[in-house]
C-alpha cells in the first residue's frame, strides 16, 4: 500500500505549539485519503518550534497531491497552533512543500495548496479554482474596510487589537501597548519623576538636560551642542527625520515679501535674490497644512500654540543649506514679521524653533502617520482582500505587511483616538492631527509615493547641485535594488503585457486600494488597472518601498532629532511673537513644553526609534512563500544588490560627525510594525 511521508513544522513564537487532536487529510488527482489522527494531547508532538514526521498510509495513490487538509479539536481549552509549513514525501520519492505560515485558531479545518505560486489562469480543475474563490470569499469576509475618520483613507473594521484575525495580531500584544512601553521608557531614560509635572516650566535650555539622556559620540548628542546654528537647521530639511518637505524655489511666493535688502547679508555670490532664484540656490519650506488647525484645547490649564510658518533657505558656497527668512504664518502685514539671521539672537533663535515645531507636527502626521502607516494599511488589507496565498504577488508582498494592521489598529486604540496618549504632549493632538490628515490626503498621489518621481518633483534630483543630500541618495539606490527584485519575479510569473491584463485578482486588488484605499479620487493619480509588466514593477516597487523604506526613513530617527526638546517641540505654550526686538531667553523658555509634556514627548521618541524584537530586515524573508528556485535566485540576488548598498553607505559614514544610515538596508525593517 503506498505511504506517504508528512513532515509537520510548528513556528518558534511564543505558545506556539499545540495539544489539541491533530488530522491530516491529503487530496490528490486520482482520490482522497482517509482523515488521519497525527497527535493526540499530550503526545509532545507539535511542541513550540518542533519538526514531526508521520507516515500516512493509503489504499491506493492518490496522483499528484493538490490539497492538504488540516484540522484542529479542542482538547480541553483554547489552545491556538501557528503551522509553518507541511512537506510530504510521495511514493515514488518527489518532495512537495505546502507553506502555511498562520495561526490555526479554535477547530476549524485549513486548506493549503503546494508552494508553487500560480495565476488564476494557472488552474485548470475545478477543486483548485474552487478554493481559490473559497480563500477570498472567507478573506473578504475577515478583512473589511471601515472609515476611521471622514476623509481619511479607509481602514480595518476592528475597534481593538484582540478583534483582528490571529494571523496578523502580534505574537505577544504587551509588547506593542503604547501606555506600557511610553511608561517604560521614561522610566528607562530616568525622567519618570518629572512625567506629571505639567504647567511646570524649565528654568533655561541647560536646565532640559535634566531628562536628556546623553549617548556619547551619537547624532542626539550632536544636535544637543549645536542646535542653535543655521547649519544644523539647515541640515535637517535634507537629512534629519523628515527630509521630504524641502523644494526648490522657482520663484519667491507673494505671501512671503522677501526684499534684496532683507537678506543681502546672507547671500554670498554677489548676486540679487532673484538671479540666485534662477541660478537654483534658494530653497523654500511652507508649512501651509498648518493654517487654520486648532490648536489642543485637551488642557484647559495650558493653552497651546500652533503656527504656520514659511522657511526660506539658501545653498552657501559651502553648498549648506542653511535659513535666510522665516515668516510665521501665511498671511503678510505688520503683525506678521519676516525673521533674518541679521535680526537679534533670540528673534532669530524663537522664529527657527517655531519652524521646528512646526516640522514636528507635520512629521507625525502627514509624512509618518498618514504617508507610511495609513498607506501601508490599505495596501494590506487590499492584499488580504483579492490575492490569495497561492498568487505569486500574495507570495512577494505578505512579508512587507507583517504587524501593519495590528500597529495602526493599536494606535488607533490607544495612541492617536478620542483622549488617547497623542493628546498628552502635542499641540495637534485633541483633533488636530485628524484636520491635518483630511487637508493632507489632497496631495497624497501615486506620483509622490514614487521615490525618484517626487525627488524629482521638487527640484532636489541634482546631486552635483545639492550633494550632502543622502536621504536621496540611499532612497534612489534602495528603489532601484527594489524595483529590479520586483522586476525579476514578474517575469517569472508574467511572460507578457497579455498575462498582466488578464489577471483578475491583480486588477480587483488594484481596484480595492483605489476605491477604497484612495476613496476613488481621481485626481490621486492611483491606477485603476495595471496593464504593462513595467507599470506592474513600478506599483509593486511603490508599495514595498513605502512599508519599508520611506517608513524607516522617517521614522527611526526621531530619537536622534527630537530627543533634545527645543530642536523639536512637540507643543508651543506661547503665540508666535508679532513684532521683533521684544524676545527674552525666559519667553522662550516659556513658550517650550513644561516638564511633564517634555517627558512624555521623550518616552514617545525613544519607544518609536526602536526596532521590534525578532526584526526582520530588508531581503530577510525567514518565511518561504516561494518555493521555486527562479524566485529564491532573484531573492538572492536582491541581498546581494542590498549588501552593496550597505557597504557603500558604511563606507561613506565612516569618521561622519552625522552618519546618515536610516536607509541603510540592515536598517529597514520588511514592515510598518513600530
Amino acid at each position: 500500500m503506498p505511504s506517504y511521508t508528512v513532515t509537520v513544522a510548528t513556528g518558534s513564537q511564543w505558545f506556539a505549539g499545540t495539544d489539541d487532536y491533530v488530522y491530516l487529510s491529503l487530496e490528490g488527482t486520482e482520490g482522497c485519503s482517509e482523515r488521519h489522527l497525527l497527535d493526540k494531547p499530550f503526545y509532545n508532538d507539535f511542541e513550540r518550534g518542533a519538526v514531526d514526521s508521520y507516515d500516512v498510509t493509503v489504499e491506493e495513490d492518490l496522483g499528484e497531491i493538490q490539497l492538504i487538509k488540516i484540522e484542529k479539536r479542542k482538547y480541553w481549552y483554547q489552545d491556538d497552533w501557528y503551522l509553518k509549513y507541511i512537506t510530504v514525501k510521495t511514493p515514488v520519492g518527489d518532495y512537495l512543500e505546502f507553506p502555511c505560515y498562520r495561526w490555526i485558531t479554535d477547530e476549524k479545518e485549513i486548506v493549503l495548496r503546494d508552494g508553487r505560486a500560480k495565476l488564476p489562469r494557472d488552474d485548470k480543475t475545478q477543486i483548485l479554482k474552487q478554493h481559490r474563490r473559497k480563500e477570498l470569499e472567507t478573506r473578504q469576509k475577515t478583512y473589511r474596510w471601515k472609515e476611521w475618520h471622514p476623509g481619511f483613507p479607509l481602514s480595518i473594521d476592528a475597534h481593538c487589537h484582540s478583534d483582528l484575525p490571529r494571523d496578523i495580531q502580534f505574537d505577544n500584544e504587551k509588547g506593542i501597548d503604547f501606555i506600557l512601553n511610553y511608561s517604560k521608557a521614561m522610566e528607562n531614560l530616568y525622567v519618570n519623576r518629572f512625567m506629571h509635572m505639567f504647567q511646570s516650566s524649565w528654568s533655561d535650555f541647560a536646565d532640559f538636560e535634566r531628562i536628556f539622556v546623553r549617548i556619547s559620540n551619537t547624532i542626539s548628542e550632536y544636535v544637543m551642542q549645536h542646535w542653535k546654528e543655521d547649519f544644523m537647521f539647515g541640515y535637517q530639511f535634507l537629512n534629519g527625520c523628515n527630509p521630504v518637505l524641502i523644494r526648490r524655489c522657482t520663484e519667491i511666493p507673494k505671501k512671503l515679501p522677501v526684499t534684496m535688502d532683507m537678506v543681502e547679508c546672507s547671500l554670498e555670490r554677489n548676486l540679487t535674490l532673484e538671479e540666485e532664484v534662477k541660478q537654483g540656490n534658494i530653497f523654500i519650506v511652507d508649512y501651509e497644512l498648518l493654517d487654520g488647525v486648532d490648536a489642543n484645547k485637551t488642557d484647559p490649564c495650558t493653552i497651546q500654540y500652533l503656527a504656520a510658518p514659511i522657511c526660506l533657505l539658501y545653498k552657501n558656497l559651502e553648498n549648506k543649506i542653511v535659513p535666510i527668512a522665516i515668516q510665521l504664518g501665511q498671511k503678510p502685514g505688520p503683525d506678521n514679521p519676516i525673521f533674518l539671521p541679521s535680526d537679534a539672537t533670540y528673534d532669530w533663535l524663537l522664529a527657527k524653533i517655531w519652524v521646528r515645531s512646526s516640522d514636528f507636527h507635520i512629521h507625525q502626521t502627514v509624512t509618518h502617520l498618514l504617508r507610511t502607516h495609513l498607506v501601508s494599511e490599505v495596501f494590506s488589507i487590499a492584499m488580504f482582500r483579492q490575492l490569495p496565498a497561492v498568487h505569486p504577488l500574495f507570495k512577494l508582498l505578505v512579508p512587507h505587511m507583517r504587524f501593519t494592521i495590528a500597529i495602526n489598529t493599536k494606535a488607533r486604540e490607544q495612541l492617536i483616538c478620542e483622549c488617547g496618549l497623542f493628546d498628552k504632549a502635542n499641540a495637534t493632538g485633541g483633533g488636530g492631527h485628524v484636520q491635518m490628515v483630511q487637508k493632507a490626503v489632497k496631495d497624497l498621489t501615486y506620483s509622490s509615493l514614487c521615490f525618484p518621481e517626487e525627488i524629482k518633483a521638487k527640484g532636489m534630483d541634482s546631486k552635483e547641485d545639492i550633494p550632502y543630500y543622502y536621504y536621496r541618495d540611499d532612497g534612489i539606490k534602495v528603489w532601484e535594488a527594489t524595483k529590479s527584485f520586483a522586476e525579476d519575479v514578474i517575469h517569472i510569473y508574467y511572460e507578457s503585457d497579455e498575462v498582466v491584463c488578464e489577471d483578475v485578482e491583480l486588477q480587483a486588488f488594484v481596484k480595492d486600494i483605489y476605491v477604497y484605499g484612495m476613496r476613488g479620487v481621481k485626481a490621486s493619480g492611483f491606477p485603476k488597472m495595471i496593464r504593462t509588466r513595467e507599470k506592474l514593477a513600478e506599483y509593486l516597487t511603490v508599495i514595498i518601498f513605502t512599508t519599508s523604506a520611506q517608513h524607516a526613513a522617517v521614522n527611526f530617527g526621531q530619537y536622534d532629532w527630537c530627543s533634545w526638546i527645543p530642536n523639536a517641540p512637540p507643543t508651543m505654550r506661547c503665540p508666535p511673537p508679532t513684532e521683533k526686538g521684544t524676545v527674552t531667553i525666559e519667553q522662550i523658555v516659556e513658550s517650550l513644553p513644561d516638564r511633564g509634556r517634555s517627558c512624555w514627548h521623550l518616552g514617545a521618541v525613544w519607544a518609536l526609534s526602536q526596532f521590534q524584537d525578532n526584526e526582520l530586515f530588508l531581503g530577510t524573508y525567514p518565511d518561504e512563500h516561494f518555493v521555486e528556485k527562479p524566485v529564491k535566485e532573484a531573492m538572492a540576488k536582491f541581498r546581494k544588490n542590498l549588501d552593496e548598498i550597505v557597504n557603500a553607505i558604511t563606507e561613506r559614514n565612516k569618521n561622519k560627525k552625522l552618519p546618515y544610515y536610516y536607509l541603510s538596508p540592515d536598517r529597514i525593517p520588511n514592515s510598518v510594525a513600530v
